[in-house]
């Protein structure tokens, strides 16, 4: 990000419309973060980071799984782990009650997975 750079600048005396205008960027933007330079939506993000940082440096050797239990432990709401495995989605059950499984099929151009054609 950007803003800090402006900020320090406006310190050591540069006027933040100068530098704002060098660097192509609008003054309102700045001034917003000025007001709150950290999101609500960071400050999660930071805490969540934490619970997972200090839960792996507690026990480094367990997976992502443990790691999203011990981050809940502390608080932090955390996503469930998604299960694929070798392309293909949990069983579901069909209109006829037996299993069926998709095959999902990803495109190494976006990465980005699909149901194939």
């Amino acid at each position: 990000m950007i803003y800090p750079l402006v900020r320090e600048l406006a310190f050591d005396g540069i006027s933040v419309a100068v530098t704002c205008r060098v660097l192509k960027i609008a003054r309102q933007p700045f001034y917003r973060w000025l007001a709150q330079p950290v999101t609500g939506a960071e400050l999660v993000e930071a805490y969540r980071a934490n619970a997972l940082f200090d839960a792996h440096r507690d026990d480094p050797e367990f997976g992502y799984r443990f790691l999203v239990e011990e981050a809940r432990d502390v608080g932090e709401s955390m996503a469930d782990p998604t299960r694929h495995s070798g392309g293909l989605t949990e069983p579901v059950t069909s209109s006829c009650s037996s299993p069926v499984r998709h095959i999902h099929s990803v495109s190494h151009s976006t990465g980005v997975r699909g149901r194939p054609r």
